[in-house]
């Protein structure tokens, strides 16, 4: 289509640039999502950061050691990959309260000889910690056959392992472990070590990690006795001797072998030797053994094993080698971790990016979350990470000539403690009574987790204790099935009934154990309610999706069976951090003897950030010892305000649709216009009688505006022609043209118009002229009339005026038919 009326073109073009503009600002304005790391075009959303979360409230610390074979059926590169695989542990560790110790072993078989090495006596994990770690494993790639023998004694290293797991800590204190780690001339550490408060603390995990390439092989060591039979005998008992030890202590075996020479039998014997509790009831955080087939597979098998004993996951990222730019995925859920590069080489650098493109520091806080980095100046390196961004992390590696033939391997050690939300339904139960338990889980930085896949194989139970019964515990499902309400979606539903001979205060605490996934184990405190309570609630809270500085509306339905009125207050529990809400009205009052329904409004602030909104309300009875009456969770996802666009996108495409349909249907008039009036296919026949001199057809694009332009040329001697003249012709030339109502009309030379009828002929000096072809006009009422111009001699004219000067003469530009007079009148 062609346009010719410039305000249509104006008006569509406008229409397609206020369609456009939306969509353009949008992509300019999305950001790139977790995957990029990459554009997914999604709108960036504000962050509130997350307060720096207090050790305590991190992972659960383990001491471990690991046990690493030295003998001499290893390989140097067997024991350099063993070195960097016990790396990886005391680098990757995510607790900064958790111990380690590194171990190489061999056997004793001539004096000045011992069976064990401690390169790294027992350190608390923190930063100076892991520095000290980093620095100290690399001793265990020097074998000194002065110091240690060539055996495998797997006796004395494991008692060496649980010595150093058990010894006890200097100075019993008063607190929590304070992880200050100074060190001893025997490995131990100071500290305070004990517990404060009411809360009793779970002991803290012993694990040992023992790496080996054989078998049990002491016939060379004296101590064991006096003949190599009696030894290798005498060694075996003493290695079933040192692992009842280890299980009455609580330390646990986690053997990995590598090679063909593998005794697994024994192997296993290690494992269900040593103390068979878990960190979880998960499985496969029950010790067991691991065999790989090389060397070159104990850094990843030793990761995983390592994950296993501490209740952890491990994401395996990419590999690749300097320079390059590395990846591994922290998922939601995580809340703590440790991104590991397995670098071989000191000289490669490291530079870490979050999932937002990001450069994060290698020490301190940034946007939530705090970082600490070890082992640059090692084999291996590691960031800890507490309040990971979820998403692909992005590891950048260099290295300078010469040093970028290996690979390099990052992965992600991770764990998710959990916070709970616990809604209890009735809040003060009587005794006797049966009471629903409702927990759904979030992360420290308030990340509500709604998606049932990252609590994939979670069991999660309750216990309830208090006053006059035996604790009481009870399973939590996800299932649909009564009294959950609904299957998968990330809520945990119970129910218990209150011991009778309950007499005071009730605690709940709750227990979600899954692959990677702790919960924190806070109590939830209440007090059994007399056996008529005088005032009961319900409450209830609008699901709703809202935006920040929006509302959220709920009712309170209050039956006040006392004498006298009561008021109550409206209080807001585990919020989300950063939410900024605010409920009005904060307290009501219920008047006596009778039952009232109040609305009540949760105002969210407007830097609360987006996602789902955690923590619940609860209406409390002051005058009841600040009795929690009912609770219900906020049900409420926090959205971004709608742009611009969105507010007003089907105003725009409104608009813009009329302005198409309009530009359209002026579009197709001016076309149907044009079309009516082309000449296109019109063919001119010259006449004389009834003799035809010669015809000239109209091809397309020659009658511009429905006109055109021609000649009569009389050379001498030779009969007339016509020819059409270019550019629209002038008063020297003829003019054929049809009007917007399909109408012919013939301007002759200098004169004026005449009406032509197709096959009918015309005069044209003295000549007639025919036209034929191409549309034929409209029939009307009246038919007009046909002057015929009379014939006048004139040679060369080409025309009825005389003006022209020797054959040809009607050459020259023609003025736009337009403005000529459309009345049949001529004019001489």
């Amino acid at each position: 289509m062609q346009w010719t009326n410039k305000g249509g073109a104006l008006l569509l073009a406008g229409a397609l640039l206020a369609l456009s503009g939306p969509f353009a600002a949008t992509t300019a304005s999305g950001v790139p999502g977790a995957g990029a790391p990459g554009g997914s075009g999604a709108r960036a959303v504000p962050h509130t950061a997350a307060a720096p979360a207090d050790p305590a409230d991190g992972p659960d610390p383990i001491d471990f050691a690991v046990v690493v074979d030295q003998s001499a059926s290893l390989a140097d590169k067997d024991l350099a990959r063993e070195t960097e695989a016990a790396a990886l542990l005391s680098q990757g560790e995510i607790s900064e309260r958790s111990r380690a110790a590194v171990i190489g072993f061999g056997s004793s078989e001539k004096p000045g000889q011992s069976p064990v090495r401690e390169v790294c006596p027992l350190v608390v994990v923190d930063a100076a910690g892991r520095e000290r770690l980093s620095d100290c494993v690399q001793e265990l790639e020097r074998r000194e056959a002065a110091r240690t023998g060539p055996g495998t004694d797997f006796p004395a290293a494991i008692r060496q392992a649980v010595t150093r797991l058990t010894e006890a800590k200097a100075g019993a204190g008063t607190g929590a472990e304070t992880g200050t780690g100074a060190e001893t001339g025997t490995g131990t550490e100071t500290g305070t070590g004990t517990e404060t408060g009411a809360e009793k603390k779970e002991p803290t995990p012993k694990v040992v990690f023992l790496l080996t390439d054989g078998k049990l092989d002491v016939k060379d060591s004296p101590e064991y006795g006096t003949d190599p039979e009696s030894r290798q005998s005498n060694g075996e008992k003493r290695l079933t001797e040192e692992l009842a030890r280890a299980r009455a202590a609580g330390v646990q075996i986690w053997p990995l072998g590598f090679g063909r020479e593998i005794d697994r039998a024994a192997l296993t014997a290690m494992a269900e030797g040593g103390y068979r509790g878990a960190c979880s009831e998960v499985p496969g955080s029950v010790p067991r053994m691991r065999v790989v087939d090389t060397s070159a597979e104990i850094d990843k098998a030793l990761q995983e094993t390592f994950a296993a004993a501490r209740c952890a996951r491990i994401a395996h990222g990419t590999v690749g080698k300097p320079p390059a730019d590395l990846t591994v995925t922290i998922p939601p859920i995580a809340t703590d971790g440790s991104l590991t590069v397995a670098k071989h080489d000191p000289k490669v650098q490291v530079t870490y990016f979050d999932p937002a493109g990001r450069k994060v520091p290698v020490r301190g806080e940034f946007d939530g979350s705090s970082f600490e980095v070890s082992g640059q100046n090692g084999p291996v390196e590691a960031l800890r990470v507490k309040n990971p961004l979820p998403g692909a992390w992005r590891v950048h590696i260099e290295a300078p000539e010469g040093h970028r033939d290996r690979e390099v391997a990052v992965r992600a050690l991770w764990q998710g403690r959990l916070r709970s939300t616990v809604v209890l339904d009735p809040a003060s139960p009587r005794a006797g009574e049966r009471v629903k338990v409702e927990v759904r889980m979030q992360t420290r930085r308030g990340v509500v987790i709604t998606d049932p896949r990252q609590l994939a194989g979670l069991t999660a139970a309750a216990d309830l204790t208090g006053e006059g019964f035996a604790p009481v515990a009870f399973r939590l499902a996800d299932d649909g099935k009564a009294p959950d309400a609904r299957a998968g979606d990330a809520r945990f539903t119970g129910t218990a009934t209150v011991p009778a001979s309950a007499t005071g205060t009730l605690e709940l605490v709750t227990r979600m154990e899954a692959p990677g996934i702790t919960s924190d184990r806070r109590p939830l405190r209440t007090s059994k309610a007399p056996d008529a309570p005088l005032v009961t609630a319900a409450l209830t809270v609008d699901g709703a999706a809202v935006h920040p500085g929006g509302t959220v509306r709920g009712t309170l339905d209050v039956t006040n069976n006392d004498s006298a009125p009561r008021t109550l207050r409206l209080a807001l529990a585990d919020q989300t951090p950063g939410a900024e809400l605010a409920v009005a009205p904060a307290t009501v009052t219920a008047p006596p003897n009778g039952s009232t329904r109040i609305p009540f409004t949760i105002t969210l602030g407007k830097g609360t950030p987006y996602g789902e909104l955690g923590g619940r309300v609860t209406v409390v009875d002051p005058a009841d010892g600040g009795r929690t009456l009912r609770g219900a969770f906020l049900n409420v996802r926090v959205e971004a305000p709608p742009t611009w666009w969105e507010r007003w996108w089907k105003a725009v495409v409104a608009g813009a649709v009329v302005v198409l349909v309009a530009g359209a249907l002026i579009g197709a008039r001016i076309l149907a216009r044009r079309r009516r009036r082309d000449l296109t296919g019109v063919t001119l026949e010259l006449r004389q009688g009834e003799r035809s001199h010669d015809s000239l057809t109209v091809r397309r694009g020659q009658s511009p505006g429905g006109a055109f332009a021609f000649a009569v040329d009389e050379p001498y001697g030779g009969p007339p022609t016509l020819r059409r003249v270019p550019g629209g012709g002038s008063s020297a030339a003829h003019v054929l043209r049809r009007n917007g109502a399909g109408d012919l009309l013939l301007r002759l030379r200098g004169g004026g118009q005449v009406p032509v009828r197709l096959g009918e002929p015309a005069g044209i000096g003295d000549h007639e002229l025919v036209v034929r072809g191409g549309r034929p006009a409209p029939r009307s009422g009246r038919s007009p009339s046909w002057p015929r111009r009379s014939r006048r001699p004139g040679p060369g004219t080409g025309g009825d005026t005389g003006r022209g000067s020797g054959p040809g003469s009607g050459i020259g530009p023609v003025q736009d038919p337009v403005g000529a007079p459309t009345d049949g009148t001529e004019h001489f």
